[in-house]
């Protein structure tokens, strides 16, 4: 990926939704109002999220604290498997597990999210043509955040699975040129108060 200015790049995943993933929860709704006030900082040119109600809440919640920044629905920042692992991708003592898990994708998901997450590689990494840096922010689903913080370590394609992030917390990735990218902030939450942290995770691994 060639380019002159730096990307950094905020990924988001949307706020705590409703059992029925229709939409925010009254805590997901809070959550991204709180999300935005931090952001408000940031000299953010676009605000890239997905398609489901959940996604387009948050972003809009998000959009609402900051100045003039255009919201963009695009489905390659939607919900999707991004990378199906053969067995043989895995680790000997963790491939059943994962392969239960991803047991109810099909073929055609498969080939859809596979389409879908390189197309995310192209859109949303890498430098920026041009002189100055810019700042962008996708609001999101786990499974994309932890397919471009992935790639960003330059892990094998599997590795994206076991990388799970909290609803509204916040992941930095840096793509400056002529340098590897680096995560600056993984999995922040800082902008939530305690009671608000770490939803979408089981109860057990709260901190």
């Amino acid at each position: 990926m060639t380019g002159s200015a730096t990307r950094y790049l905020y990924l988001v995943r949307h706020g705590e939704a409703l059992p029925d993933e229709s939409g925010l929860t009254e805590t997901g709704r809070t959550q991204a109002t709180l999300l935005g006030e931090r952001l408000r900082g940031v000299p953010l040119t676009v605000v890239h999220h997905g398609p489901l109600a959940r996604a387009e809440q948050t972003a809009r919640l998000i959009g609402e604290q900051l100045k003039d920044v255009p919201l963009q629905v695009s489905d390659v920042a939607g919900d999707y498997v991004p990378h199906v692992p053969a067995r043989e991708e895995l680790p000997e003592e963790s491939a059943d597990f994962f392969l239960r898990f991803l047991s109810a994708t099909t073929e055609e998901e498969g080939r859809e999210g596979a389409v879908l997450a390189q197309r995310a590689l192209e859109l949303f990494t890498g430098p920026v043509d041009g002189e100055e840096d810019r700042h962008e922010l996708v609001v999101t689903h786990n499974f994309l955040v932890a397919w471009l913080v992935r790639d960003a370590m330059y892990a094998p394609k599997w590795r994206w699975l076991g990388l799970n992030h909290a609803n509204a917390a916040l992941t930095v990735i840096r793509y400056a040129p002529g340098r590897p990218a680096s995560v600056l902030v993984s999995n922040d939450m800082r902008h939530l108060p305690a009671e608000l942290r770490w939803t979408g995770f089981p109860p057990e691994t709260h901190v």
